[in-house]
């Protein structure tokens, strides 16, 4: 076994750091305040090959590996999980299932744009009464001459009211199954389509919305790979990003980490650095101890979904626990810190909104139970 990154991993490593705290860092504060996303980085992502490191070259991408997606995502979160949340939404979700099952026509439209930075994406699929059951979606796609007319609502759309396109779901049939759902490419904006931007407390400089559709037309040539019932396209999909976003927690628990060390120096009480003070000290090895074990678990996750042969009860432990170990690394931080951990000139309180944020996005921790557990033959049995 190897647990070493390669040269080209440590370099990719260095320079994601450098620009992360060089372009991105300076843009945090005004955008958490204002809630506002400063566009401008996705021509600088694109600019350094980052909207396509997943992506092969022949399809305009730069042809990296998982690993080095997951390297991305735990740098950029490290410094700020919003802007992370918005690359994530554009470079995965939004344009992944494109890649993996559009036409060549597709691709030309909203695949290569999207990797250039010059289209923005983003992914529809979660609904207000629906919450992580799929089967409860409701949203309609009704076939009209030369396409469809949808009609439903979404909610927590990531990266909606910025969009130029939006990958959506919605039921084409009506049995309660994966393929009577289907992937449509929705243009932004698009008559019959309003979008509403939400407030968050979690990810502010993120921006997120909710979506009514009232018979907006989508053509025929935007159903994803031009058939119905490819939803579980969609599955693999969301498998494979459940390790990517425990990359981003563990960039949230390092961040926290290296704000409660640095504090535990600084900080003097009865005359010494609060870190020589025993009940400090334990609490910052715990969280270093926690954090190491959940950067192995999530290169493991990165390396099985290079080799192919990633299952969804392991992508639910990887992120599982590193959703949760950040959550708590977070917390640990605001608790050294005391009082100032609730102060706005210190990041740990918003490190700790953020990382709440993904114990409930991209499936809640009791749906990775469930999904672990059905792989051991508990809670109606394996699936």
């Amino acid at each position: 076994m190897d647990f070493q990154f390669t040269e080209e991993h440590d370099s990719l490593r260095e320079m994601v750091r450098r620009f992360s705290e060089t372009e991105m860092r300076p843009l945090v504060d005004e955008a958490e305040e204002t809630e506002r996303f400063p566009r401008g980085l996705f021509k600088r992502w694109a600019d350094l090959g980052l909207l396509g490191a997943r992506y092969p070259i022949a399809d305009g991408g730069a042809g990296s590996d998982k690993i080095s997606d997951c390297i991305i995502r735990e740098e950029m979160a490290r410094v700020c999980q919003s802007f992370a949340a918005v690359w994530s939404a554009h470079t995965h979700l939004g344009i992944w299932p494109i890649w993996r099952a559009g036409t060549a026509a597709q691709k030309r439209r909203f695949l290569a744009p999207a990797l250039r930075g010059e289209r923005i994406s983003g992914f529809a699929l979660s609904e207000p009464d629906g919450g992580s059951n799929i089967r409860a979606l409701r949203t309609q796609a009704r076939k009209v001459a030369g396409g469809y007319a949808i009609s439903g609502s979404k909610t927590f759309i990531t990266n909606a009211p910025i969009a130029d396109f939006l990958l959506l779901a919605a039921r084409t049939r009506p049995e309660l199954t994966a393929e009577s759902i289907s992937l449509f490419i929705l243009e932004l904006p698009c008559r019959g389509v309003a979008i509403s931007p939400l407030k968050k407390e979690g990810i502010r400089g993120s921006e997120t919305g909710l979506i009514a559709l009232e018979d907006a037309f989508v053509p025929d040539d935007c159903l994803l790979a031009e058939r119905e019932g490819n939803y579980p396209v969609v599955l693999e999909s969301l498998v494979e990003n459940r390790v990517g976003v425990s990359a981003n927690c563990l960039g949230m628990a390092r961040a926290a980490l290296e704000a409660a060390d640095r504090y535990a120096h600084e900080r003097i009480a009865h005359g010494r650095p609060i870190g020589q003070h025993q009940a400090v000290a334990h609490r910052l090895a715990d969280m270093a101890a926690e954090i190491e074990a959940v950067r192995w678990l999530v290169y493991y996750g990165a390396w099985r979904v290079d080799r192919g042969d990633l299952d969804p009860a392991t992508a639910s432990k990887v992120k599982l626990i590193a959703s949760e170990t950040a959550v708590k690394a977070t917390r640990d931080a605001m608790q050294i810190l005391g009082g100032n951990g609730l102060m706005r000139e210190y990041p740990v309180a918003r490190f700790h909104r953020d990382a709440l944020v993904y114990v409930i996005g991209e499936g809640t921790s009791e749906i990775q139970r469930n999904i672990i557990a059905r792989a051991m033959g508990h809670l109606g049995g394996s699936r």
